[in-house]
């Protein structure tokens, strides 16, 4: 059994198509991106009227609600959380800079085949039938060689957001 999550990603490697999609540029909607019609299910009018779980971690029973939550929706929305509310503006103004970047710029960092962080598709992509109109970025431990090829002038602008989440 691997004893790192790296070490699993390298044993089951993604398989998928390892072109990125420039979503910016596309004029129409690959075959590959097309997903079944919404006719064909149910509509959202035949569901409950539920919404998400939403959680308070100070609650006591927290560590239930979140079990619960995760095996019933496999989501949830915490409060009282702590975080500061101007580092997840942070955080998002971030993300909002690396998104816009072009796609030449964002595959400078982009996730092989067999790694954990970086650019791309989301790992668990290869388990749907269509690939997702969707691009990630996942970080796992520092991200700093990341940011530096994606920002080679301005990467300790980033890297003290990222910073500021570990505090």
């Amino acid at each position: 059994m691997p004893s790192r999550l790296s070490d699993a990603f390298k044993a089951h490697p993604v398989q998928l198509h390892p072109k990125h999609q420039d979503f910016n540029s596309l004029q129409e909607l690959p075959d590959s991106y097309k997903w079944t019609q919404l006719d064909e299910y149910p509509s959202c009018e035949s569901y409950s009227s539920e919404s998400v779980p939403l959680i308070d971690v100070t609650d006591p029973n927290a560590h239930t609600l979140i079990g619960h939550a995760c095996k019933t929706w496999g989501v949830f929305q915490v409060t009282n959380h702590g975080f500061p509310t101007k580092l997840l503006d942070d955080i998002e103004s971030v993300s909002r800079c690396l998104f816009s970047l072009p796609q030449q710029q964002k595959l400078k960092a982009a996730r092989s085949l067999d790694g954990v962080s970086g650019y791309g598709l989301a790992r668990i992509s290869s388990f749907f039938p269509k690939l997702m109109w969707s691009e990630g970025f996942t970080i796992v431990g520092s991200p700093l060689e990341h940011f530096r090829q994606l920002w080679p002038q301005e990467y300790s602008k980033f890297w003290y957001s990222h910073m500021l989440m570990h505090v």
